[in-house]
């Protein structure tokens, strides 16, 4: 299987504090992988390095996604390529609606793909697709990007990114936080049957219900900003009884 991502001794900073620490990970082509740990183990910086934040310092060791150095790639041209990351908190844009940063990124990216752009009203058709796979309404479209929504709303308005732009390789971090059973059900349906098969997934998150919908290939536990376990389902299991402890000694 194809190598999508793949992190070699990786060590990361921000304001000269080392957060990812000897990280090592590989994930194939159309493979889901989750990462767990308690709060401070670095797994929201994990995926602000993987983005290009620029307040975060990459040290030492190297980041391939799709056999290109990623540390090359500016933000912008890591979308482009296929990367996509879903943020724990959304950023409000006052004055964009939500259908023109659909659009412009769509168009941008098909752009960069040599792919011919669509006109607003083949737009909207494509669009209104997705929106319904979402039970999304309409009227969403026409509010200010991310103002005002709830923290629902958010998490639905980035999975519905996500399948507009349907990227290599999709970072979704703390998806799950503030979602009633509902939202979850239906945006882990879409994560699993409206991605293309060969997009690969990583979920970072700190608890279990989000794997009851989204079963992962394999699971990580991530201590002081690197892999201290993988195994599968088995090892969630085992965290629901014994917890982080036993990997914190």
């Amino acid at each position: 299987m194809n190598t999508i991502l793949k992190l070699d001794k990786v060590k990361a900073s921000i304001d000269s504090k080392l957060i990812i620490n000897d990280f090592n990970l590989e994930i194939g082509e159309g493979e889901i992988h989750v990462i767990m740990g308690p709060n401070g183990s670095g797994k929201s910086t994990l995926s602000k390095v993987l983005a290009g934040h620029p307040s975060y310092e990459i040290q030492t060791g190297n980041i391939y996604f799709n056999n290109e150095n990623l540390l090359d790639l500016s933000p912008e041209e890591r979308s482009h390529h296929g990367l996509f990351l879903a943020f724990q908190y959304p950023i409000e844009i006052a004055g964009v609606t939500n259908y023109d940063f659909l659009r412009i990124a769509y168009n941008e990216r098909q752009k960069y793909l040599n792919q011919p752009e669509l006109d607003p009203l083949e737009f909207m058709n494509l669009v209104q697709i997705l929106l319904n796979k979402l039970k999304m309404r309409d009227e969403f479209l026409n509010r200010n990007l991310n103002e005002g929504f709830s923290g629902g709303e958010k998490k639905r308005n980035e999975i519905l990114q996500m399948l507009l732009l349907d990227p290599k390789m999709v970072i979704l971090d703390e998806i799950d936080s503030g979602l009633d059973i509902d939202a979850l059900r239906i945006i882990c349906e879409n994560i699993t049957s409206n991605l293309s098969k060969s997009s690969s997934v990583v979920v970072i998150t700190h608890y279990p219900r989000i794997l009851e919908y989204l079963k992962p290939d394999f699971v990580h536990i991530m201590i002081q900003g690197k892999i201290v376990k993988t195994g599968g389902y088995e090892l969630v299991e085992k965290l629901e009884e014994t917890g982080y402890s036993e990997f914190l000694e």
